[in-house]
Parts: C-alpha cells; sequence; structure tokens
C-alpha cells in the first residue's frame, strides 16, 4: 500500500491527531507536499524529534533524488526560520531511475516521504519546524514548485510515525565493499583510459532480482554519468559501468570519494564509498 494511502487509513482513526500531526497541504494538482510528524526517540541522551516531508504526485508526474541525474532539479530545503532547532537532517529513501529522450532520471513517483531528523536545542522547549521548499515535478515538460510549510513537533507517537518509519526503512543502509548478504556492492574497478578513466562496479544478490546502481561525486556539483548496465551479466550478479565525466572546474580526480547507491526491485539498498585512486 502507498505510504499516503497508508497514512490516510490511519489518519481516518481520529481527526484531532490528524491536524496536530501534519501541516495542510500545499501545491497543485501536479504535486502537492506536507509535513507530517513522527514518534520522538532518544539519540545518545538527546531527544531526537523525527518528521517528513511528504510528497504528492499525480499520476504520471515525478520529482527528483539529491542527484536528479541527467536532468532535473533536487529538493532545496531551508530550515533558517525554525524555533528552537539545532540541526535538521534530510534522508533520502532509496529511489528509481527514469529514462526517457533526455537521457536517465532519479527520483520519485506517486507518493513519498523524505524522513527528517531533527534536534532541539532545549528539549523543554516547544519546537517549530519551518521549511521553505523549492523543487521541480515532471511530466512531459517540467514544473517549478516552492512551498513553505510549519509544523509543531511533538513528543508523543502520531498517527503518521508508521508511514515515517516505512520511509525510513527505505533510507539506503551503509556498508562497505563486499559486506552484506541481501545485496552486496561485491567490487569497484577503475579502469584506466581514454580522458579520466571508467568505473566497473559489480552488484550481486542471493537470488534472481533486478538491481540499480547510481553514482554521486563528493561535492554537489559533480555530475557523474547515470552507470549504465553491463551486457551479459547474471541474474544474481550485475555489472555497471560509468565514465568519469562531469567534474566541476578545478576538480582534482585521483583521490576523490565517490558514493555508490546500490536498489534491489527486492526492497533492499545499499551505500557505499569508493576512493578513486
Amino acid at each position: 500500500m502507498p505510504l499516503f494511502a497508508a497514512a490516510c487509513l490511519l489518519g481516518a482513526a481520529g481527526a484531532p491527531a490528524f491536524a496536530a500531526d501534519a501541516s495542510p497541504w500545499e501545491g497543485d494538482n501536479h504535486a502537492s507536499v506536507r509535513l507530517v510528524a513522527g514518534r520522538a526517540q532518544l539519540l545518545t541522551g538527546s531527544r531526537l524529534l523525527r518528521a517528513g516531508v511528504e510528497f504528492k504526485l499525480q499520476s504520471g508526474w515525478k520529482t527528483y533524488w539529491r542527484y536528479p541525474g541527467d536532468s532535473g532539479v533536487p529538493p532545496i530545503f531551508d530550515f533558517g526560520d525554525s524555533e528552537n532547532i539545532k540541526s535538521v537532517t534530510v534522508l533520502w529513501p532509496a529511489p528509481e531511475r527514469f529514462t526517457d529522450g533526455s537521457g536517465n532520471s532519479i527520483g520519485y513517483k506517486d507518493n513519498v516521504i523524505l524522513p527528517l531528523h531533527v534536534l532541539p536545542r532545549d528539549e523543554n522547549r516547544p519546537v517549530i519546524l519551518r521549511v521553505k521548499l523549492d523543487y521541480a515535478v515532471c511530466e512531459q515538460v517540467c514544473v517549478p514548485a516552492k512551498a513553505a510549510l510549519e509544523l509543531q513537533l511533538a513528543r508523543i507517537e502520531g498517527v503518521f510515525d508508521p508511514a515515517v518509519l516505512a520511509a525510513e526503512a527505505r533510507v539506503p543502509k551503509q556498508t562497505s565493499i563486499g559486506s552484506g548478504q541481501s545485496l552486496v556492492i561485491r567490487a569497484v574497478h577503475r579502469v584506466l583510459g581514454a580522458l579520466r578513466g571508467r568505473v566497473l562496479v559489480d552488484v550481486a544478490t542471493p537470488a534472481p532480482t533486478m538491481v540499480d546502481l547510481f553514482a554521486e561525486g563528493p561535492t554537489p556539483k559533480w555530475a557523474l554519468p547515470v552507470p549504465e548496465p553491463v551486457p551479459g551479466t547474471t541474474s544474481t550478479l550485475q555489472s555497471f559501468r560509468f565514465d568519469i565525466d562531469g567534474m566541476p572546474p578545478g576538480a582534482v580526480v585521483d583521490g576523490a570519494t565517490l558514493k555508490l547507491t546500490a536498489v534491489s526491485k527486492k526492497g533492499q539498498a545499499i551505500e557505499v564509498e569508493y576512493r578513486l585512486e
């Protein structure tokens, strides 16, 4: 069941809790966004407040991951007007690849929650989360969108906590090359040749399933190509390749650390770092 549908079913049980746990929807027929609250947790002695930015997208429309791929615009968050907040961390559930005439883009369709982990400055004072959001939604054409959202975060468990938990579970797990069981980035090779070379990545699964791979540079200014599947691989060992290209002016390739994200159709997702030697 989509996260939004599950949240609606839960919210129908009690209107007062629903009103306290979510901001109003803001947007149009193509896309709307709101803030939803999850349950607070203890984190190394401090109270962690959990929330999420929920996107509701019209059928056929998509929005973008933190790295959008060959085209698109990633969401930009501004939490500067929030009250009693020390830090906000945006988490990114595993995305999917979209292929069209302009190349490969990376993002989400239907409905998605981007979890937020919020640390208050003073745990005894109210916490008000305010976010100015710039994002884009696309079908045949792309439309820029803005939203200004506000929600007071409480410590109690709300009706949206299961939906926030489900979104957190889809965030890729950080691991290392060769580690893991259900999904493993088994090996990464840099092949020297024309220009700055090429990277080959082997992704293994214990049972046959489709996987995908995404690559990011050390800063958002890098625009690496979206990795392409290598023909002739097996159903449990799939390989991808991409050229080392799209660096910003002045970037040093040797020694740069890339982030590789593997996603399987069975719902697993992992993230590893690879240093270009």
